[in-house]
């Protein structure tokens, strides 16, 4: 590999990446010229995945197109233990039926992004189960308990008389031993998994083998551009929104926070990204580009006439007004009933009143997805998301629930 190709690469590694440690290691493990065994894990915690999410596959991806070797790992024995990772409190484990149908969830999700022929899926019961009590003890001598409460989580915990578990020190044990069972040459992680990245090397050392790279990503900023993308914030675009949904709350995200989307979340190359940015500095309308980004989202989690429709249907609804490019999301609680549009309006700020309200219906001035509202009586169905626009300017994506 010449070292302009292994400049390429490190380019590729860090692009959107928070951390890589340490890359001298990782330039020396390209010289060889082979695929890298690169893994990542994941434990199956819960069953419904958003884009936040996807950040990870994403960049196992394009390290697959680079020739690497991608283990997707799916942690079916730690994750009845639970990851303690930026937890304040002991997480409850899942059951071995929970676990098995998330992960099932895991596989069938991730193969909309890895290409599955080159992908080796693999599950971490069939080495730590095999540990058994000899092998679990011999593991845990080659850490300390003071190097466990390095661990700022665990510290804070532990400083503030709250519960530390044993089988949590445990945890990140067995993380690092899935690197020696594996081999692994690089591993990924969210930037809260650093300790157990960490943690891997060390238990790399201990049984002989070189340690592993590594590499930290950040999280997913939600559609309010301020907090990480969370279902319990109600700022999430998730993998099986309707490709209408999906569209239409990608367009909402601001100007400024779809460059983190391209560089976290989409495949185009970052010649292309860069290239995006120059014709923004130039005069471009960078709505053409959230566009683009929509429909290449869309289309992975759809399909490519999909996102041709959702595009048009958005078009079709909004080509007539000027619609801001940020219109502020929000969701309306209603004990899952259907809410009456004048109390949306006023709830969402748009109106004073439900009386403006209804003389903004009366004047043919209040609108829901692009259509005027002309029934008084018209009620949004619980679980759907609609733009509501009370005159010319007043614009609210609203959730109802």
């Amino acid at each position: 590999m010449t070292e302009a190709e292994i400049a390429h690469q490190i380019e590729v590694f860090k692009r959107g990446a928070d951390e890589l440690l340490i890359e001298k290691e990782l330039i020396a493990k390209l010289k060889k010229g082979k695929p890298l065994r690169i893994k990542e894990g994941f434990d199956p915690t819960r069953a419904d995945l958003h884009l936040g999410h996807t950040v990870q596959f994403n960049k196992l991806r394009q390290l697959q197109e680079l020739g690497h070797h991608i283990i997707f790992l799916i942690g079916d024995f730690t994750g009845m233990i639970g990851d303690p990772s930026g937890r304040n409190i002991t997480r409850p484990p899942l059951t071995p039926e929970e676990v098995l149908v998330n992960a099932k969830t895991y596989t069938d999700q991730v193969f909309l992004i890895l290409d599955p022929e080159k992908t080796e899926v693999a599950f971490n019961s069939k080495w730590l189960s095999a540990l058994g009590a000899e092998g679990m003890i011999r593991l845990a001598s080659h850490y300390t308990v003071a190097r466990m409460l390095e661990r700022d989580d665990f510290a804070k915990r532990f400083h503030g008389n709250q519960p530390v578990a044993v089988h949590e020190f445990l945890y990140p044990l067995l993380q690092g031993y899935d690197s020696v069972a594996l081999k692994a040459d690089v591993e990924l992680g969210g930037t809260d998994q650093k300790f157990n990245l960490l943690v891997g090397r060390e238990i790399q050392k201990a049984f002989g083998i070189e340690p592993q790279c590594i590499l930290t990503l950040p999280l997913l900023e939600g559609l309010d551009g301020a907090n990480k993308m969370s279902k319990s914030l109600d700022n999430y675009i998730g993998i099986t929104d309707a490709p209408q949904d999906m569209f239409g709350k990608i367009m909402s995200i601001s100007d400024t926070l779809m460059w983190r989307y391209y560089d976290l979340i989409s495949f185009r190359s970052i010649e292309e990204i860069k290239q995006f940015k120059k014709e923004t500095e130039g005069g471009r309308n960078p709505r053409e580009l959230k566009v683009l980004l929509a429909q290449e989202i869309v289309a992975r989690f759809h399909s490519k006439q999909a996102a041709e429709d959702a595009a048009k249907e958005f078009d079709a609804r909004f080509r007539h007004g000027a619609l801001p490019d940020d219109i502020p999301d929000m969701t309306l609680h209603n004990g899952g009933a259907d809410m009456p549009v004048v109390q949306i309006a006023k709830q969402a700020n748009l109106v004073p009143s439900t009386s403006e309200a209804l003389r903004l219906i009366q004047q043919k001035g209040l609108k829901v997805d692009g259509d005027v509202v002309s029934d008084k009586s018209l009620a949004i169905a619980a679980g759907k998301t609609v733009v509501i626009q009370a005159g010319k300017r007043r614009f609210a994506r609203v959730t109802i629930r």
